[in-house]
């Protein structure tokens, strides 16, 4: 039991704590790191070129941006610009001084190399188009963190209303209610997912959907909210990314249900853009008659001449328009049966006064609880499916982290109401033995493989999981592992020390940011993944259409492993079924075979990233048949998760 007002005052508390955190981060990032560093980071884009500009559906002025610098492609920097994220534009003078912009802008849509981004006002749009030596880079988002501020703030001031219901059952002072029907059937699900639905329609309050790797999570989700829907009219379904959100949203239009998507997609395609609110906006049969009426505003300012009355002529065409607006969005929510959108983006104007039965929130361990809570404001009942095994939020401070931001919604509610929890039992991903360390583990022992996948592998008698040891001593080629010994030099006589290669296999530091690279760790690892698809046959991977990923948690060394697949003669005619990425990256992903690049060699046995388990355990946990760990045990098996993880590898 918990006082649930003192304990979401401490959050705000703790979430400002995190905020001043960023802050601080990011005003030493701007003011400190230079142009290149700030590209290679993904922040900045530079040079730039501009392209078209137009109104778009939303009567937002844009213009189309164009990344210039080859280099960003070349090395395979990732860009961290995204929908919604504010933008500053730059230019640099021929004393290479940086003159910033003071329009505040914010992207709209962006791929690898181009950007669209909405502008203030026209002022901004000339100023643009006649600046040469054009960059632009990240702002510090204020919006999410307003927002988040301001739906605690409603949260704590709720009373006798059905959020402060849900606050205090939350907290565990009231217990979650049920309804008490017959249970539904549902053959194509196995037991714990049928469960799970079940659990969901009987819920009154809320409920939970624990599901770990390849248990089928999205499946029952889909389930639940096309069940839900039977009962309902309409729901909300939100997600902490725009990519998770994207996820969810084409698997409830393969399953046929209409779905009104707030905020652009992270990664458009056909199928989704027909969903977007922007596309069916502009695509409704009133919208000509909107646009005609809003260029008419424009051209009525524009040719404006000194002494004109305009502004009754200006006011009764708005009027109209917005008459017109609020039919197209009503005609489209009317249609409608889930509206999907990120936390943040619940707070959406558009949607003011939507309010929903159910709100289904996707990936609810990836999500601040301070986030979840701006859209639950709109629900009278919350289901949350995720894993709070795997990846965690992301959180800056390591205050705020150490008094308890970093404990998610989902994970309270499941100590706090455990009645409340249904775990997916079944996984239909991984080779059993891939799969047990991490049910051990992370379930207690509670997860079974499906018959399908119970002995998937690709080689026969191939063990699913190896180990190899990265250390300073690599033994020669014609060797099929590596065995590395604290003795090996000392004890070797010359004719040994004839075949043996001395590699260092101790991890750099790069940068201000604690980023690692081993570099001799990487080439090994390409080394290992060539002999490994030898073994299978090259032609057989390419016709059976195997695939691979290669997870590190480090991103300068997923860089540096990419930079040496390009430069592999044998790899290149598959190069486009190997992924590489971080944990992150991976998130929700499977392949056949999957590499770990550990990287961390030192003398100290620290480990850093690799101290959180959870994302060793979403890395581990994405293998179908194949998992081949590389790093130093010396340095790893110091920890006891990484010892344990060794001895089970051994016993295999």
């Amino acid at each position: 039991m918990q006082n649930s007002i003192l304990y979401i005052q401490k959050l705000r508390q703790l979430l400002t704590t995190e905020y001043e955190a960023e802050v601080e981060i990011f005003r030493e990032q701007t003011e400190r790191m230079g142009i290149k560093r700030k590209i290679r980071r993904g922040l900045c884009w530079y040079p730039v070129s501009t392209g078209n500009s137009y109104y778009n559906s939303l009567n937002q002025l844009v213009i189309q941006i164009k990344n210039r610098n080859e280099e960003d492609t070349e090395n395979d920097i990732e860009h961290c610009f995204e929908y919604g994220k504010p933008i500053q534009f730059f230019t640099i003078n021929d004393n290479n001084e940086i003159k910033y912009f003071t329009h505040s802008c914010q992207v709209s849509y962006t791929d690898d190399t181009t950007m669209v981004v909405c502008l203030p006002n026209n002022q901004a749009l000339i100023d643009i188009q006649n600046t040469d030596n054009l960059g632009v880079q990240i702002m510090f988002d204020e919006t999410s963190y307003k927002t988040m501020f301001h739906a605690l703030d409603e949260v704590i001031n709720a009373k006798k209303n059905r959020l402060a219901d849900l606050r205090d059952i939350f907290a565990g002072n009231i217990r979650p209610q049920k309804y008490s029907f017959a249970p539904s059937r549902f053959p194509w699900l196995n037991p714990s997912q049928e469960q799970a639905v079940n659990e969901v329609l009987w819920a009154k309050d809320v409920e939970v959907v624990h599901g770990p790797p390849g248990t089928g999570k999205t499946t029952t989700l889909v389930e639940a909210i096309y069940e839900t829907l039977r009962r309902e009219t309409q729901v909300m379904v939100c997600a902490q990314s725009n990519m998770a959100v994207d996820w969810i949203s084409e698997k409830l239009v393969d399953h046929g249900i209409p779905v009104l998507r707030i905020g652009n997609p992270s990664r458009i395609n056909d199928k989704m853009l027909e969903f977007t609110y922007e596309h069916k906006f502009a695509s409704h049969p009133d919208y000509p008659e909107l646009w005609s009426i809003r260029k008419t505003i424009r051209q009525i300012r524009e040719n404006r001449k000194k002494g004109d009355n305009i502004h009754q002529k200006i006011a009764r065409l708005r009027e109209r328009a917005d008459e017109i607006e609020m039919g197209i969005n009503s005609s489209l929510f009317d249609e409608c049966r889930v509206v999907a959108c990120t936390l943040v983006g619940a707070a959406n104007k558009i949607l003011v006064r939507h309010k929903f039965s159910t709100l289904f929130i996707d990936e609810a361990a990836q999500a601040l609880e301070p986030a979840c809570w701006i859209a639950i404001r709109r629900a009278s009942r919350v289901i949350l499916a995720g894993d709070h095994q795997q990846l965690p939020p992301t959180i800056k401070s390591y205050n705020a982290m150490q008094q308890g931001l970093g404990i998610t919604l989902m994970e309270r509610i499941i100590k706090t109401q455990p009645d409340a929890v249904s775990l997916l039992k079944m996984q239909y991903r991984m080779n059993d033995e891939i799969m047990k360390f991490s049910s051990e583990w992370f379930y207690n022992g509670k997860l079974e493989s499906s018959p399908d996948v119970k002995n998937r592998s690709i080689l026969d008698y191939d063990t699913p999981i190896t180990w190899i040891d990265a250390c300073n001593t690599e033994i020669s080629d014609n060797t099929k592992d590596i065995r590395c010994q604290n003795n090996i030099e000392n004890n070797s006589d010359d004719k040994k020390s004839d075949e043996l290669e001395t590699k260092d296999y101790h991890e750099q530091f790069i940068g201000e940011n604690h980023g690692r690279i081993n570099k001799a760790e990487a080439e090994l690892c390409i080394k290992k993944l060539e002999e490994y698809i030898n073994k299978i046959g090259k032609q057989r991977y390419i016709d059976e259409r195997l695939d691979t990923g290669i997870i590190s948690p480090y991103k300068v060394q997923t860089q540096y492993i990419r930079s040496l697949i390009k430069k592999s003669e044998f790899l290149r005619p598959i190069r486009s079924t190997i992924t590489v990425n971080t944990v992150d990256g991976f998130q929700g992903q499977e392949r056949d075979i999957i590499m770990i690049s550990m990287v961390r060699n030192n003398e100290h046995g620290q480990i850093g990233f690799l101290n959180d388990l959870r994302r060793m355990n979403v890395a581990m946990t994405r293998a179908r048949m194949k998992l081949i760990i590389i790093g130093s045990i010396d340095t790893l098996t110091r920890h006891s998760f990484y010892k344990k993880l060794h001895e089970y590898i051994i016993s295999l």
